[in-house]
């Protein structure tokens, strides 16, 4: 008798067909807690600003876990291998966000100043697009790798989108930031969706030149410096992110551009000596830029003496932001577990409350725990990018799930820090929990392409054909 071996590569993709279906359904439960968990804190805010449940529990209730029904259904149908982590992480920061929009839309002292009142449900209608194309890029999208043929395309657009704001009569200078387009009577922060672009460029760009800019031609202090030749590259995009800042004065678009890139880089050719050499621009250009321009001057003299900032202001005399100060007053007031839901001031802050300073919202009303939890599921899904990029099979879906993931990290970071006094304030929103269609439905763009590249990681390889010559070439033995 012919005697007949089990082939790997076959058993693999038994399992891979087994473990499918238990992702799914493990994805499918914690989005049921993902829209769970924002039902009971909008339900929670309503009780506590008027002693009664909100009139538009349900419908919010409904809402969300519609859009994340659907989100669900297509994943399931379009990435049924794709990371299960992803939609429902992204999911309850949108939901919280959209709570916290709602319980500022409450504060009259907002509505006198209108910046609230309707922000909610605008929000909504701004996750649902973004939803859509969250889908869309499932559906249309079906090999990340077909984004490489596109890499100076993509830098072509990614210029075209940051120069945006910069054409009169279609560019707007909000609180002294030149990074918002108006079309339609719409708002549109191009720099969002630019960062997406970017990232296709950049990760084409390097897996074809990863080897030259990896070479070094001397060391020095324990760092291996690269050829003068290599620094080209380095020194162009250096170049636009300080012409961004000097502009555009947007210090958080220029501080991602290039930090996106610098983090790409090193991954690519495992070289510290960019790191460093990143570091170094990125001071250097910073410390430039803010000594002769003055509304980067006034972000750091609110950083170094938010009180000052604050008192000046307040007497009428000088002072340009009272916010900063206002900020570290709602983090201070929540202490380690916050006041509560709905029980906070931080409608204090007023301008920009529900979108650049959210999170002091979170950081009254929830605390430090509070906080600590909000960064931690942002932590998690930079690592399940990281992750996907340590399993994608192709160095363009490595370089480009290191890019998004590190883009994503560096905006949670920059404003992050901002608000809470690290750095500078910036002019960007937290992904997810900040008022805002450009940043929504951008990030939910990127969590799509995420979920593509893991998609085809993960997704077991084909059994190979039967090879009829060697079947022929068995011998069958008499018994």
């Amino acid at each position: 008798m012919s005697s007949t071996t089990n082939s790997p590569t076959h058993h693999t993709s038994t399992i891979g067909a087994i473990g499918a279906p238990s992702r799914r359904n493990t994805e499918l439960a914690l989005l049921v807690f993902a829209v769970v968990i924002p039902v009971f804190a909008y339900a929670n805010v309503g009780l506590a600003i008027n002693d009664e449940v909100p009139a538009g529990l349900l419908s919010y209730g409904i809402g969300l876990g519609l859009l994340a029904g659907i989100g669900h259904l297509a994943v399931r149908k379009f990435a049924p291998y794709a990371d299960p982590l992803l939609l429902p992480l992204a999911t309850l920061l949108n939901g919280l966000g959209l709570v916290a929009i709602w319980r500022l839309d409450q504060s009259k002292l907002l509505q006198q100043i209108k910046q609230a009142g309707t922000a909610a449900p605008r929000q909504l209608l701004y996750t649902a697009m973004g939803i859509a194309l969250f889908i869309a890029v499932l559906i249309f999208l079906k090999d990340h790798r077909v984004l490489q043929r596109y890499t100076y395309i993509s830098m072509v657009g990614a210029l075209f989108l940051l120069l945006l704001p910069l054409v009169p009569g279609l560019g707007q200078n909000i609180y002294g930031a030149k990074i918002w387009i108006s079309v339609a009577g719409f708002s549109i922060q191009p720099g969002e969706f630019a960062k997406i672009v970017l990232a296709v460029f950049f990760a084409g760009y390097l897996m074809v030149k990863r080897d030259a800019l990896a070479l070094a031609s001397r060391r020095f202090m324990g760092l291996y410096l690269p050829r003068g030749r290599d620094l080209g590259p380095i020194l162009v995009v250096w170049a636009i992110s300080i012409l961004i800042l000097v502009f555009e004065t947007d210090l958080g678009t220029s501080l991602l551009f290039f930090g996106m890139f610098v983090i790409m880089l090193y991954v690519a050719t495992e070289r510290t000596s960019w790191i460093v050499f990143g570091l170094l621009m990125s001071a250097v250009g910073a410390v430039g830029v803010a000594s002769f321009e003055p509304h980067i001057q006034q972000r750091v003299d609110a950083w170094l003496d938010p009180m000052r900032e604050y008192t000046l202001s307040r007497q009428g005399v000088g002072g340009h932001s009272e916010q900063a100060m206002q900020a570290l007053w709602a983090f201070g007031s929540g202490g380690t577990l916050g006041t509560g839901w709905g029980q906070g001031h931080s409608e204090l802050i007023r301008f920009a409350a529900n979108s650049d300073f959210i999170l002091a919202t979170f950081g009254e009303e929830l605390g430090l725990a509070g906080v600590m939890a909000i960064l931690l599921i942002y932590a998690l899904i930079v690592e399940r990018g990281v992750r996907t990029a340590l399993a994608a099979r192709d160095p363009f879906g490595k370089l480009l799930a290191v890019g998004l993931s590190g883009a994503f990290a560096l905006q949670v970071f920059v404003v992050a820090g901002g608000v809470m006094g690290l750095i500078p304030l910036t002019g960007m929103t937290m992904p997810f929990l900040a008022y805002g269609g450009s940043s929504v439905i951008a990030n939910w763009a990127l969590i799509g392409i995420l979920m593509r590249i893991s998609d085809t990681a993960r997704r077991p390889a084909p059994a190979p054909a039967p090879n009829p010559d060697a079947e022929m070439t068995q011998v069958v033995r008499p018994s």
